[in-house]
């Protein structure tokens, strides 16, 4: 009796001592969505992107695809804790590989989202074609979809696109070291278009000025994102546009965004003119009106812009530009100069502004006779030949 009460001491004294295992801090779960063959992967590049006669993806293919799905910590925009989510795609290599954090454009609805991943989604296509080009993919859905489904988007809200994605990156990290499929080599790209565009630049900001260590970021990529918000509010509601209802949505839900994330708490009659005032209060950003914006706009809103009395709101509207300060590492800013949605100087004016603060890794590209829709291909494949190019440059 004495031999096993000895025994059974020593075994606990040996599990005592085990070092436990360090318990996660952002990852709270992930689950197995999906698993792509090669020929899948060369299917999705001819349908997304075609067959480039200067660069053919499909022959770049170095594997297939795997796909999770994961749930995670992050802070909502009143700094409480909540859960999100996101999609994260491996390629299968033997090799430690790069990451690339991939910001999704508009979205409407967690149908759409990366973690939800619909067959025509940009996590199911894009998301996995990149995997198969041999880098993790890390996609949020960003606050609203998915996971925190019940909070609404802070559509175009710096500060909460920045730091959701950032904590998909580090709970990716976590999955990984849980997985133990593919090796991280921790250098890590960026990437995104439209709002995806915005995020990432937002994103590269908060890494860059905050001194964030975790990982070698290598270089980053954005796509039509409305840096300038200051410029671009001036002009929608001064000057004539398009009239296009889907594009007006987007800017009546970032004006709505704003006010109530800042606490404007003005009611749309404040902001629009009847008949559109009473539509915009039913129907939020849900709201189509085919009209040039700025007709929308009521008389006493302008006027306070105009005598300076809407301090609230353009500071509002200030803190969500990112368009003026000065990258570190190399940052690839493109924009088709056709697009009538997000136009073409939230692109150009960033570009200056970095140039002008002394950045020296800023390149231009002027995506010509291009719009909102058909820059994207060239994006895309400008966006790899950049990353190729700098992932094997120290910076």
């Amino acid at each position: 009796m004495l031999l096993i009460l000895c025994a059974l001491t020593l075994l606990n004294s040996c599990k005592t001592n085990e070092p436990e295992k360090p318990r996660n801090k952002y990852l709270v779960e992930s689950t197995f969505l999906a698993e792509f063959k090669k020929e899948q992967l060369v299917a999705i590049a001819e349908a997304e992107l075609g067959t480039s006669p200067n660069l053919d993806l499909r022959a770049l293919l170095k594997s297939g695809a795997k796909a999770y799905r994961l749930t995670y910590k992050t802070t909502y925009v009143d700094g409480s804790e909540i859960t999100a989510s996101g999609a994260v795609l491996l390629p299968v290599s033997p090799d430690p590989v790069p990451m690339i954090s991939y910001q999704h454009g508009t979205i409407t609805s967690s149908a759409s989202a990366p973690s939800h991943f619909g067959p025509t989604s940009e996590a199911g296509t894009l998301g996995a074609l990149f995997a198969g080009l041999g880098y993790i993919i890390v996609m949020p859905d960003y606050i609203g979809y998915g996971a925190s489904e019940a909070y609404g988007h802070p559509y175009e809200h710096r500060a909460s696109l920045a730091t959701a994605s950032l904590d998909m990156i580090r709970a990716a990290g976590e999955l990984l070291g849980e997985l133990n499929e593919v090796k991280w080599n921790k250098d890590l790209f960026l990437t995104g278009f439209s709002e995806g565009g915005y995020a990432t630049l937002s994103l590269q900001k908060k890494i860059e000025e905050e001194g964030i260590k975790e990982f070698n970021l290598k270089a980053s990529s954005c796509g039509a994102g409305a840096y300038n918000k200051t410029a671009f509010m001036d002009y929608i509601i001064n000057q004539p546009t398009h009239g296009n209802g889907a594009y007006n949505r987007s800017y009546i839900w970032v004006l709505l965004t704003y006010n109530r994330i800042y606490n404007l708490n003005k009611p749309a009659s404040y902001y629009f003119k009847e008949p559109y005032a009473s539509q915009i209060a039913s129907q939020g950003e849900n709201t189509s009106i085919s009209a040039s914006f700025h007709t929308l706009i009521s008389d006493g809103f302008r006027k306070d812009i105009d005598e300076g009395n809407a301090g609230d709101f353009l500071s509002a509207i200030a803190d969500n530009d990112v368009y003026d300060w000065k990258p570190q590492v190399p940052t690839l800013l493109a924009l088709g100069d056709q697009d009538q949605y997000v136009f073409y100087f939230n692109t150009q004016t960033a570009y200056d502004a970095m140039i002008a603060r002394g950045a020296t890794k800023v390149t231009l590209a002027r995506l010509t006779g291009k719009d909102h829709g058909t820059a994207v291909p060239d994006f895309l494949q400008r966006t790899y030949l950049f990353f190729l190019q700098n992932q094997y440059l120290v910076n």
